[in-house]
């Protein structure tokens, strides 16, 4: 566990009730907020919780949240393990999520930094992920060393319908080795 300026970002391997009530609070706040995270606006909270629940129990993938001072769930991201037999040095950057509440607090920086470290120690050396074009999202990856690879043009829906393109980035993270 790692700990930034008022937030703590742990691995969830285990979860409960509240962590699906702060993670739909966090998926709600953030599709609410125009992030292009697969979601239209509104979202009805059951269907995020009912999510939630889906993948959290999937298989294949390792999830970080971080919490604020009084445990609030604040920020979320996923690792999806590529389980190909040519792929076992990557994986892919899912759902990095910041409540509206804690954003510029170095959550996405933390989440970030913690999977990235998990990522290299179990060998998972080239990551990819994929954002909305020119979003805040696509330059804080780009401070962070993440490298564009391109764009894909009317790739998905904003939150509010329109077509938006989306752009493919990819970091190594250590040394590929098979």
């Amino acid at each position: 566990m790692s700990r930034s300026v008022g937030v703590s970002v742990e691995r969830l391997e285990r979860y409960a009730d509240p962590d699906i009530e702060g993670l739909t609070d966090l998926l709600v706040d953030c599709v609410a907020g125009g992030a292009g995270i697969g979601f239209l606006d509104p979202l009805d909270p059951a269907q995020a919780a009912d999510w939630w629940r889906s993948v959290l129990d999937a298989h294949g993938a390792v999830t970080w949240v971080a919490r604020d001072d009084a445990g609030r769930i604040v920020g979320h991201v996923r690792l999806l393990l590529a389980a190909m037999p040519n792929s076992p040095h990557r994986a892919e950057v899912s759902k990095l999520l910041v409540h509206s509440r804690a954003r510029r607090a170095g959550a996405a920086t933390a989440l970030l930094s913690e999977l990235e470290a998990w990522a290299r120690e179990h060998g998972r050396t080239r990551l990819v992920l994929d954002t909305q074009t020119g979003s805040s999202a696509q330059r804080l990856y780009e401070h962070l060393g993440w490298s564009v690879v391109g764009d894909i043009p009317d790739f998905a829906l904003t939150t509010a319908g329109g077509l938006t393109s989306t752009t493919v980035m990819t970091k190594k993270v250590g040394p590929i080795t098979t």
